[in-house]
């Protein structure tokens, strides 16, 4: 097939435009063939730059590698740098800094957000194209309830882990002042022998003391990461000790027992109460289940059901009974020892 071109015609008698075949429109004149010369060079041009440009970054990428080999630095520039320093800026960003600190996660506020956010729009997504664009923003809420949700999860199993090494943690700390060492080596000596989380924590403690900070403002900041009773009573054994002397040695051994006493009547409740805790989260399952299923038996029921008003009003209701449900039952299986 020959290409064409149309060339207008500038006669008299007001002649129709006529079709010329391309390579006779090139031929016509120098300017078409200047035109593609031109964008040809200039592709060529963008091509080579772009290539340029990837090898160069290629190159620094691995010129910062070897530097950092060389000088036995680990530091690089995590994913996400520029997003963490503007989400820094505000307040919620500084409390989200202090909640990942809290869960030992290296996830910088910065990756956080940009994960909780690629999941909502996942969940929106999901939910509208597999049950309905109704169920879509809800998705979403949940999901970024997950986010929040899982953050909290995380924290709560980091200081249920601490919990349980405080007794390890007393005992050690006892060892050491019987030994004649002062209460700043013995917290040193137990972040070097204890395993994460509590070594890590203690290392944070002895870190703030060896900067200045008295033994009760490093234990306090302490406290405040990782709130439990147990360590209350283990903060104030020690800064009373520090304060006023005493037997720190005897304090820290009958501590040691009550808290292997605790700990093991904190793993009975735990255990008795695992059913609970299953039922709490069976019950959302099942609500999903069912709209799933009924989905698939009748196809494209749930879009006819949220097509109306009331639809979308019983389906909210629906919802909110279940989180009401789960809610209940995640607080009947919550018990303070």
């Amino acid at each position: 097939m020959t290409a064409v071109v149309t060339v207008a015609g500038a006669t008299d008698s007001g002649a129709p435009p006529r079709s010329v075949p391309l390579a006779a429109a090139f031929a016509s004149g120098p300017y078409p063939l200047l035109v593609l010369g031109v964008s040809t060079v200039a592709l060529v041009l963008g091509v080579w730059g772009l290539t340029a440009w990837w090898g160069g970054r290629a190159d620094r990428a691995a010129l910062v590698e070897r530097l950092a080999g060389a000088t036995g630095s680990t530091n690089r520039q995590a994913p996400f740098a520029g997003l963490d320093r503007r989400v820094r800026r505000y307040a919620w960003g500084q409390r989200l800094a202090g909640r990942l600190a809290a869960t030992g996660t290296d996830l910088t506020p910065g990756q956080f957000t940009a994960s909780v956010a690629g999941f909502v729009v996942g969940a929106w997504i999901a939910a509208a194209v597999v049950l309905a664009p109704f169920f879509g923003p809800i998705a979403a809420l949940l999901a970024a309830w997950a986010g929040s949700s899982f953050l909290e999860w995380r924290r709560r199993v980091r200081n249920e882990r601490f919990i349980a090494q405080l007794p390890e943690l007393a005992r050690v700390l006892a060892n050491a002042t019987q030994a004649g060492l002062a209460l700043r080596t013995a917290v040193s000596m137990a972040a070097e022998e204890l395993e994460a989380p509590a070594g890590e924590e203690l290392k944070q403690v002895a870190d703030a003391m060896a900067l200045g900070h008295s033994v009760e403002d490093a234990l306090g900041e302490l406290q405040q990461r990782l709130p439990s009773r147990e360590l209350i009573v283990l903060v104030s054994t020690l800064v009373l000790s520090s304060r006023a002397g005493g037997s720190v040695v005897e304090s820290l051994r009958n501590l040691t027992v009550t808290l292997e006493e605790r700990k093991e009547t904190r793993r009975e409740i735990r255990t008795q109460m695992s059913q609970v805790t299953v039922t709490a989260y069976a019950v959302p399952v099942i609500g999903l289940g069912s709209l799933l299923l009924m989905d698939r038996i009748m196809p494209g029921s749930l879009s006819a059901m949220t097509g109306s008003n009331a639809g979308r009003i019983a389906v909210l209701i629906s919802l909110g009974l279940y989180v009401v449900g789960f809610a209940l039952i995640r607080r009947m299986s919550r018990i303070d020892v």
